[in-house]
């Protein structure tokens, strides 16, 4: 995994790049905090970062602020490194800024390397969770076009609802169906009565003249 690294001391920077690329980590050093948010903003920032606080353009604080505000969404563990003598009141606004974690100079190395070893499986679960909502919003997505799909009989014309009883369509869609319905006659439909009421009217006629003639 890739760590941002950030701090104005070369000997400091130079110390935190060896000692974790030397445990696999992959890492970009940068010594001030501007250089450090053009890193952050890129697409491919990395996951892993560790700020020192007292930085020139950007402190440690401010920089948590500009992540969490402008990418609230990114899966990204942030640790802030200070001195000793950082005050308490400062801890806690960058706790408060977006901080994930907090680690005090000197500090042993396998004290880093632990605090980052829980932000990588921290991460790891926000980037299965974001896996398992995307899959659930699919099938959502899925069985709500499922459910879209009326079964419809070819004889009768009855819709099947999700009791599996079936009824006529205007029943069904005033049940199911947000607002009223109208009645109307399609073109077709309407030939068609029309042609059966003439038909009607030829056959009592017909049955009329017979009758005057028996």
């Amino acid at each position: 995994m890739e760590v941002l690294i950030a701090n104005d001391q070369p000997v400091t920077l130079a110390a935190l790049t060896s000692l974790l690329r030397n445990r696999g980590y992959e890492t970009i050093a940068v010594r001030n905090g501007t250089a450090a948010w053009e890193v952050l903003q890129r697409e491919d920032a990395p996951s892993l970062v560790l700020l020192d606080n007292n930085m020139p353009g950007m402190t440690g604080t401010q920089l948590c602020k500009a992540v969490r505000t402008t990418y609230p969404e990114r899966p990204i563990h942030i640790i802030i490194a200070s001195a000793e003598a950082f005050a308490v009141q400062d801890k806690i606004a960058g706790l408060v800024a977006g901080a994930d974690d907090y680690i005090v100079f000197p500090f042993a190395n396998a004290e880093l390397l632990a605090r980052l070893r829980v932000g990588e499986r921290i991460i790891s679960l926000q980037m299965e969770l974001r896996k398992k909502i995307a899959e659930l919003e699919t099938t959502s997505r899925q069985v709500h076009q499922l459910q879209g799909l009326l079964p419809i009989c070819t004889d009768c014309k009855r819709v099947r609802d999700d009791t599996n009883y079936w009824r006529q369509v205007e029943n069904y869609m005033a049940h199911y169906a947000d607002g009223s319905l109208t009645r109307s006659i399609c073109p077709v439909c309407a030939e068609k009565r029309s042609r059966n009421e003439r038909h009607a009217l030829c056959a009592a006629g017909a049955s009329a003249v017979s009758l005057s003639r028996g």
